[in-house]
């Protein structure tokens, strides 16, 4: 395997609006969408359409959102045999209110996501040693996140963590088993403690997490692009992003996890500061339409300087 997923699985409900509501306040929208979604699908996904080879490992409820979810990665030809049915539990929901600016707010229900167990990963240590990149988020159980990343390790196989949505406690331990540690400036400033707002912040961010034990660090910061920074000392590079009109932004940073863990299996040739270069282009590309996964770009889609 290229790219192994450990992590989760959400049906996305959509809704757009002109305007959030207030507490309190009931708004009219003028679109609805039922999606495919879930932080670790949408990576997987993502790795998948640049043409990766990608397994997922996670939990579905035994609902038809689970069937769906199974039908819809056989026919991204994604490796299914280590995503379990949950019986008496619920697939994971994800209720999302688009604003007409692009910009998005979402509650999650993780349900059978939260399931997944050290037992499954055990199971599933096979894949997970065949692979050459494992990725891992926080819509499964931190302690199910850190015991991959465990086997990951165990096997010398690269390991991303995107540490979304933050947990109320991320074990110590978990940083020095974390060969990219992914953060957006929200996520960074509730670790970190201090709010990030200009690169300069996200620059003393992102070494704080280098000295809790992490190798590499990436932090996204929207339009601004992002910061790389790595253990080896060198100063913090900042990664320009483009400039356009979002029309949807769900779904944006899983874009780009799922598309450095393309190239940091497929291309290991390249400077990482080109991969977040990459992977953010390949992310802006997918806000310029509404959804999360519909708005995935496939390779045949994209420009070949992409992939040169």
């Amino acid at each position: 395997m290229d790219v192994v997923i450990v992590g989760s699985f959400m049906t996305d409900l959509m809704s757009y609006c002109t305007d959030f509501p207030e507490p309190g306040e009931t708004v009219h929208g003028h679109k609805f969408k039922k999606s495919f979604g879930g932080k670790g699908a949408n990576q997987c996904i993502m790795a998948q359409r640049l043409g990766g080879k990608t397994a997922m490992i996670g939990r579905v409820g035994d609902d038809g959102y689970g069937i769906e979810h199974l039908e819809h990665f056989k026919k991204h030809s994604v490796n299914v045999d280590h995503i379990y049915k949950t019986e008496k539990e619920q697939t994971g929901v994800a209720n999302i209110i688009v604003n007409d600016k692009g910009q998005n707010c979402i509650v999650i229900v993780s349900a059978a996501n939260l399931k997944l167990n050290e037992n499954d990963l055990k199971a599933a240590e096979v894949v997970i040693k065949s692979a050459k990149v494992l990725v891992t988020q926080m819509e499964i159980l931190p302690t199910t996140a850190l015991a991959a990343l465990k086997i990951a390790k165990k096997h010398g196989v690269k390991t991303i963590l995107n540490v979304a949505p933050v947990p109320k406690a991320l074990p110590d331990e978990i940083y020095k088993l974390v060969d990219y540690f992914c953060v957006n400036e929200l996520e960074a400033a509730s670790l970190w403690g201090n709010p990030v707002n200009s690169i300069e912040d996200a620059n003393k961010s992102a070494k704080e997490f280098i000295h809790r034990g992490c190798s590499n660090v990436i932090l996204t910061l929207g339009k601004m692009g992002s910061v790389f920074v790595t253990e080896a000392g060198i100063n913090p590079i900042h990664i320009p992003a483009q400039e356009v009109k979002a029309v949807d932004s769900t779904g944006a940073g899983d874009a780009f996890v799922g598309s450095l863990a393309f190239y940091l299996a497929t291309r290991p040739d390249l400077p990482v500061q080109e991969i977040i270069r990459r992977s953010n282009d390949i992310a802006t590309a997918s806000v310029l339409k509404p959804g999360t996964q519909d708005s995935y770009p496939y390779k045949k889609d994209l420009s070949h300087e992409l992939f040169a």
